[in-house]
């Protein structure tokens, strides 16, 4: 009887938003433990375990943590891919007047953090190399707070968030696509868009089948990773020629992000948090942490995406671009900037690929970076998020109390 209950019980936790950020939570927390602690060297030892895959000439063989860097999150990527295809088409980024706020709020919650990390590392080339990191914002931590602490709120600030964060992943992916590509390899290329053409006759010709998608994509994310252009944009760009349909039953898109998405959230995000947030801080000096690239990361992620992000909602309003949110506050509104600070996996991610060649000393002020400036984030926006739902509470209660008399 108590098994079945715990069973129920688990499936219902993983049926609310909140959960995946929770199991975030836990995966990073467990990282740092296992990195400061007597399994460091095991942790260590899983991250660079060697997996090999070979067919005749071709090979690919990397360490586990590149697998999950370019591999899962080619997967995750994809399923962003599907999303924001989906929201383009018949969701809430489809109509114009739904869009004006979140982009140009997405705009400014990418430039004011890039501004700020740069004006603390403007004088040093290879740290300048790091200006996007703190330009991301991961939408299952900033979604799952929201949830937790913010359940009173109006529906309109929850879209809101979601399409900010829709907006700032589509602004991730050009910025990997241009900045963070190292030479390209023509021959893969010319792979990788033969695939793509594939694709795009597969999706003319309306085939229902999976499989083949299935194939070719494969195909083509082995292309990318080997052409220089980063495994992860082949996920983004092979979801654009996967058939989309209004009807949930019809659309092999939606039934694809459907399938995958527990596994994102439940598998390739927590591990991709697992293996990259764990800091090594047994030895480690306040100088060696604390530098101008964790203060830039976390100035950025704290200061940088609260402030770009009001700001331009604030003048889009009083221009009269767009209005605030339906049943919203400035104050609500303000608690939701803050949640965008909240980069951790994409920011580890960014950050993972502008040091890749700079070795451990940077990768360790990333990591302290963005998880020093996304806990401040969530707690002020956690904060704020509460006093917001307790006034609406209060407020409730004094009109059901005049309603009575």
């Amino acid at each position: 009887m108590s098994e079945n209950k715990l069973v129920l019980q688990w499936k219902q936790f993983i049926q609310t938003d909140a959960s995946s950020g929770i199991i975030l939570v836990i995966a990073a927390i467990l990282a740092l433990f296992m990195a400061n602690s007597f399994f460091s060297a095991n942790y260590n030892a899983f991250l660079e375990f060697p997996v090999s895959i070979t067919l005749g000439t071709f090979a690919i063989s990397k360490p586990l943590v590149l697998w999950v860097n370019d591999g899962l999150m080619a997967l995750f990527f994809f399923v962003v891919g599907l999303e924001i295809k989906r929201e383009l088409f018949y969701g809430q980024l489809s109509s114009p007047d739904q869009v004006v706020m979140p982009f140009l709020a997405a705009i400014a919650g990418i430039v004011f953090p890039a501004l700020i990390y740069v004006a603390f590392n403007y004088q040093d080339a290879v740290a300048m190399n790091g200006w996007a990191i703190p330009s991301a914002t991961d939408i299952a931590f900033a979604l799952g707070i929201f949830i937790l602490f913010g359940k009173h709120l109006p529906p309109s600030l929850k879209l809101f968030l979601l399409s900010v964060a829709i907006i700032d992943d589509i602004g991730a992916v050009i910025i990997i696509a241009i900045f963070y590509s190292q030479e390209l390899a023509t021959n893969s290329l010319i792979i990788a868009s033969i695939g793509c053409v594939v694709l795009f006759i597969f999706n003319r010709l309306k085939l229902e089948n999976k499989t083949p998608f299935i194939l070719v994509s494969i195909i083509v994310w082995a292309a990318v990773l080997k052409s220089g252009v980063h495994a992860t944009l082949a996920g983004f760009v092979v979801a654009w020629f996967i058939p989309i349909a209004r009807s949930k039953s019809h659309s092999m898109s939606y039934q694809i992000e459907h399938g995958l998405h527990p596994w994102i959230a439940f598998f390739v995000l927590p591990l991709f948090a697992f293996a990259n947030a764990g800091v090594g801080l047994t030895g480690a000096t306040i100088d060696e942490l604390v530098t101008p690239v964790s203060i830039g990361i976390i100035g950025g992620l704290f200061i940088g995406k609260q402030l770009g992000i009001f700001v331009a909602c604030f003048v889009a309003v009083k221009l009269k671009l767009c209005k605030l949110p339906e049943g919203a506050t400035w104050t609500q509104l303000y608690g939701v900037c803050l949640l965008c600070g909240v980069g951790f996996t994409m920011s580890l991610f960014i950050g993972s690929l502008a040091f890749e060649e700079q070795g451990l000393a940077y990768q360790t002020q990333v990591k302290v970076g963005v998880l020093v400036g996304s806990i401040i984030s969530a707690v002020a926006g956690a904060y704020l998020l509460t006093k917001s739902s307790k006034k609406v509470i209060t407020n409730k209660g004094k009109n059901n109390e005049k309603i009575k008399i």
